[in-house]
Formats: structure tokens, C-alpha cells, sequence
């Protein structure tokens, strides 16, 4: 049972990206602007429009790479990095984003967890 826990952990630090992902993508379709309203909320807080693809795209592959265990290390530590300096440059709350950035470092140093294609034995 134990052993899972770190599992659990992986999944609920995935859902926080795929969530924001939805969360736009259901923005979106309910919006015909929704899309330029993202991009103009990004360049009120001082990045160009052009990041909105690209946070969009960081969060959909690290959230999916984490949920399913895929190069859990690699994945953990560009995570952690990535929302380090998101929050810096959004000017966002900082401890809670720190937080979830410990988290990811948590991974990064144990990212061997049960359930994911890092531990899938490969047949030959």
C-alpha cells in the first residue's frame, strides 16, 4: 500500500497542469474571444501573446508525461522549473506555487513509482 502513495502523489501533481489545460480549452470553446483574452490577460501581467501557446503546450505534455510516469525525472524537474518561473514572471502567489514546485523536486529525487511506462519491463 505504501508504495502507491508516490503513485497518488505523481497523479495529483498531473492533475494541476491537464486541469489548467481544460480549463482553457473549455474557456475557449465557450468564448469565441476566449483565446484573445488569454493572450491580452498574459500581456496586461508583461509576457507577449505568443507564450499562451507555449504554456498551453507545457502544461498538456508535463501534465500527461507525469500522469503517466513517462521520463518521470526528466519530466519532474522541467516542471519545477517551469513553475518556479512562471510564477515570478505572472507575478502569481508564491508560496502556493513553491509548494507545488517542492513537490515536483520530491519526484525528481524518487521518480521511480509503480504504475508508470518508466517501470514497464520491456519483452524482447
Amino acid at each position: 500500500m505504501q508504495k502507491y502513495i508516490a503513485t497518488v502523489a505523481r497523479v495529483l501533481l498531473s492533475q494541476l497542469f491537464l486541469l489548467q489545460v481544460v480549463a482553457l480549452i473549455i474557456g475557449f470553446t465557450n468564448n469565441p474571444d476566449g483565446y484573445q483574452q488569454y493572450q491580452a490577460g498574459l500581456g496586461s501581467l508583461g509576457l507577449p501573446g505568443i507564450f499562451a501557446p507555449l504554456i498551453i503546450l507545457m502544461n498538456l505534455v508535463g501534465g500527461l508525461a507525469l500522469l503517466l510516469g513517462y521520463k518521470t525525472k526528466a519530466f519532474a524537474l522541467l516542471m519545477a522549473i517551469y513553475i518556479v518561473v512562471l510564477t515570478l514572471l505572472l507575478k502569481l502567489p508564491v508560496l502556493q506555487y513553491l509548494a507545488i514546485a517542492g513537490g515536483l523536486l520530491l519526484l525528481y529525487v524518487n521518480p521511480n513509482t509503480p504504475c508508470s511506462l518508466d517501470n514497464c519491463k520491456k519483452k524482447a
